[in-house]
């Protein structure tokens, strides 16, 4: 099935770009990402947490199925062809590649941008956070819009 921002109309988007195979980036973004929902308390329906792999190969419905609810936030997982995650990738200002390393599971990983992004509900950017960012700051700066 495929998804659009129309799907999560009159709700904000959090987003990010990362990998299941990702080991230290991706599941700490995503513990914030929960931390944040968790905080959210009555407010929670009005956010949507979406991850989008940029490991399309490895990342099948199948293997999200199996990660993204290890977080328990509500998140969904989306994944593609190579060339719909690329046409994704270039409406937002992230950068993904490749990269071969002989120990990484399948012999590499990804190297890509750590920022976690949000969306209003009219599907238009709002802000982004550098990875890093404390979810306490999030929450602060989602519930003053919200």
């Amino acid at each position: 099935m495929v998804r659009t921002e129309e799907d999560f109309a009159g709700r904000w988007m959090l987003v990010f770009f990362g990998f299941t195979n990702c080991p230290d980036v991706c599941p700490t973004t995503l513990s914030e990402v929960a931390a944040v929902m968790d905080g959210l308390g009555d407010d929670v329906a009005k956010v949507q947490p979406i991850f989008i792999t940029i490991d399309p190969e490895r990342d099948t419905p199948a293997a999200l199925a199996e990660y993204v609810p290890l977080f328990d936030a509500g998140i969904i997982g989306l994944t593609g062809t190579p060339e719909q995650i690329a046409a994704t990738s270039e409406t937002f200002p992230i950068f993904f590649e490749r990269v071969e390393e002989a120990a990484a599971p399948d012999g590499y990983t990804m190297g890509h941008t750590s920022h976690l992004f949000l969306f209003d509900p009219d599907a238009g950017f709002a802000d982004s956070w550098p990875y890093g960012t404390s979810a306490e700051e999030i929450l602060a700066d989602l519930e003053e819009r919200i």
